[in-house]
């Protein structure tokens, strides 16, 4: 299907990136990389890392003035959508959650001295970061109620709370941590998002917590963590006080963009993992397992679906370049929840086309199928997208009636 939303640097750039993961991503997805000890495989990204430097395929992400692209969201997500075709992707070309939010985050709100001292090595891959929101004791699905505090003593800000699912935090350099400043504000004012090294003490790792039976590790790990009594400079804060919620749902816009197209990126290769399995796998001398009904019923749904879906998304993508992310709420939320269960179906079909080889983890299909469960809660769960498109949809209705 042709690409209406083409440019000629995705022109340029796709061929380029899709034959680096070929020769050198590929090749390392193994069990034992995949599901193992992270820092064992690290050494080896970053050496590929360095390799995409040399080719000029670094800092897709990153503006002119930072030495990028300058790359339109629309742009970014046709390219993120390839990077997602191996697990290892993303990480090499230092674009993943949450350290490609952070980055932006920072980049439009920060101060110099924040920039200079944690976006610039961010930006390079010299570092990592965390993104520390959701706690256990309150609903994620409703950040305006948390119990972390940062109260002011002189210059500083004294932080206490209990938060988890702190991604990536097991090895990063420091966290955006969202924590009440202003209690006395209307609710959606009462949070900030104040920069804390993890280094700092006070700070402490809990764990990483285990999903679907795997703890994960490094950086694709979920954490608990707790600041008791953390102080870090109140320069370190974030926009301005009190915008902690703003900046949360500005974050998660363009956030949601990168994660809807990584969806379509996960289809993608575990749709090719199908037809190509579909065509080798024999069932006798004269027919293979691509010559059944139910298996070209798969194969012909996941196509369309992977297609309506990319169109939907980067349709969604241009709006946001062109009007903001607060203009495209509505689209935002409708593609969260379909895009994600889009990707689900497809990772069950290619499971099932495969059979019993479809559960082991020979192949990459029972890892998305553990991994990715979460993309119908993480970022918002399925059913508050629903529900806040639904109400929009009905309040315009009657408006317009």
């Amino acid at each position: 299907m042709r690409n209406i939303f083409e440019t000629e640097k995705t022109k340029n750039l796709i061929p380029k990136i899709k034959a680096f993961l070929k020769e050198h991503i590929y090749p390392l997805e193994t069990y034992e990389n995949i599901n193992g000890n992270f820092s064992k495989i690290e050494p080896t990204l970053l050496q590929k890392r360095d390799l995409l430097k040399k080719q000029g395929l670094f800092g897709l992400q990153l503006t002119e003035s930072e030495g990028g692209l300058g790359l339109t969201l629309c742009e970014f997500g046709q390219l993120s959508e390839v990077l997602a075709y191996s697990p290892f992707g993303h990480f090499v070309f230092n674009t993943q959650a949450p350290d490609i939010g952070n980055s932006e985050l920072l980049h439009k709100y920060a101060s110099k001295e924040l920039k200079d001292r944690f976006l610039a090595p961010l930006q390079k891959g010299e570092i990592r970061s965390c993104f520390s929101m959701t706690e256990p004791e309150f609903a994620g699905s409703n950040p305006t109620r948390m119990g972390t505090t940062a109260v002011k003593d002189g210059d500083d800000y004294i932080i206490n709370g209990h938060k988890w699912f702190t991604s990536s935090a097991d090895g990063a350099a420091f966290a955006v941590v969202m924590a009440v400043t202003n209690p006395e504000n209307p609710r959606h004012q009462q949070a900030s998002q104040i920069i804390v090294p993890l280094d700092t003490p006070g700070y402490k790792f809990i764990r990483n917590i285990p999903i679907m039976g795997h703890e994960g590790d490094s950086w694709a790990s979920h954490a608990e963590v707790k600041y008791e009594n953390v102080r870090v400079p109140q320069s370190y804060l974030v926009g301005p006080e009190g915008s902690g919620f703003k900046l949360a749902q500005e974050r998660l816009g363009p956030g949601r963009i990168h994660h809807c197209m990584r969806f379509i990126g996960i289809a993608q290769r575990s749709f090719d993992l199908m037809c190509s399995y579909a065509l080798s796998r024999e069932l006798n001398s004269t027919s293979r397992l691509s010559d059944m009904q139910f298996i070209q019923g798969f194969i012909a749904e996941s196509k369309a679906e992977i297609d309506a879906a990319r169109l939907l998304v980067l349709n969604t993508a241009n709006n946001i370049d062109a009007l903001g992310a607060s203009a495209c709420r509505d689209e935002i939320s409708a593609i969260k929840f379909s895009t994600a269960n889009m990707m689900l179906r497809v990772v069950d079909r290619a499971i099932q086309t495969h059979g019993a080889l479809g559960i082991t983890s020979d192949v990459l299909l029972s890892y998305w199928y553990a991994h990715e469960r979460a993309s119908r809660i993480y970022d918002g769960a399925d059913e508050v997208h629903k529900s806040a498109l639904a109400k929009n949809i009905l309040k315009n209705f009657v408006s317009e009636s």
